[in-house]
């Protein structure tokens, strides 16, 4: 008798261990029910802050016009291939409602050539490029422009590379002659011959014909306080993070040039 009550004890041991196994087996594959508490919050991810604007690529594109003022004049009479020119920019240039190129901008550019006008024919004319731009807090790109346009007050023009060509001489040149051959003219009249009277003519006209030999046509010039119309060559790409875009800058006061040479 207690050896089977034995056996019967171990057998109920082992039936209840194995129902224990088997209901947890099934705990663990069971899906997960609604829960009726709220999952512990999880703190975010920190993110590294960047300023705004600091990736940002900022591209202004080919034919850009940009009004500028000359800041320095520019005469074929002493000019010569290499001279800095000097202008600031006097309008400010948006982008998407902001300020990328404000108003008192910087430029730099330099002379390509430089030609005073011949005594017989020919005019002065000297042609200029653009290659730096400073906006005012100092930020600094390489630039490729050139004038297209150019209010002096003046008789000069200008073409697409940038080339100013001076007024002609010609109508000056002709009254020069006309003025000596008159002068001449009277001074035979006074000596009261007509024979004198031509005489004076002739005198005067080749007076007149050497004063024009003798003399340079006008030059090409362009006076400080003129103001230029360029034209960008070429895309010009700025790095946003060293833009203020709100800031329009400070024009400064233009110096009118001087009225021309009758």
């Amino acid at each position: 008798m207690r050896e089977q009550l034995r056996r019967e004890i171990r057998l109920f041991l082992c039936l209840t261990a194995a129902l224990l196994a088997a209901g947890a087996s099934c705990a663990a594959q069971q899906p997960v029910g609604p829960q009726s508490d709220a999952p512990p919050a999880v703190a975010p991810k920190p993110v590294a802050t960047q300023p705004a604007g600091s990736s940002e690529r900022i591209t202004v594109p080919a034919g850009t016009r940009v009004g500028v003022v000359l800041q320095n004049g520019i005469s074929t009479r002493s000019a010569k291939p290499g001279d800095s020119v000097y202008l600031q920019t006097s309008f400010p240039i948006t982008q998407s409602n902001r300020i990328v190129i404000p108003v008192g901008s910087y430029l730099r550019g330099a002379l390509l050539e430089s030609k005073r006008p011949g005594r017989v024919k020919g005019r002065g004319e000297f042609r200029l490029r653009l290659d730096t731009l400073i906006l005012p807090n100092g930020y600094t790109v390489s630039l490729n422009a050139a004038p297209r346009s150019a209010d002096s007050g003046g008789k000069e023009t200008m073409d697409p590379e940038g080339k100013v060509v001076g007024a002609g001489g010609k109508g000056k040149d002709a009254g020069t002659i006309a003025e000596t051959t008159a002068a001449g003219a009277g001074i035979g009249a006074i000596a009261g011959r007509a024979k004198g009277l031509g005489i004076g003519a002739g005198v005067g006209a080749a007076a007149g014909l050497a004063a024009v030999l003798l003399t340079r046509g006008p030059e090409a010039e362009l006076p400080r306080g003129s103001t230029l119309d360029i034209v960008l060559e070429h895309d010009l790409s700025l790095d946003g993070s060293r833009i203020q875009f709100t800031n329009l800058g400070q024009a400064q006061p233009i110096t009118p040039p001087p009225p021309p040479q009758p």
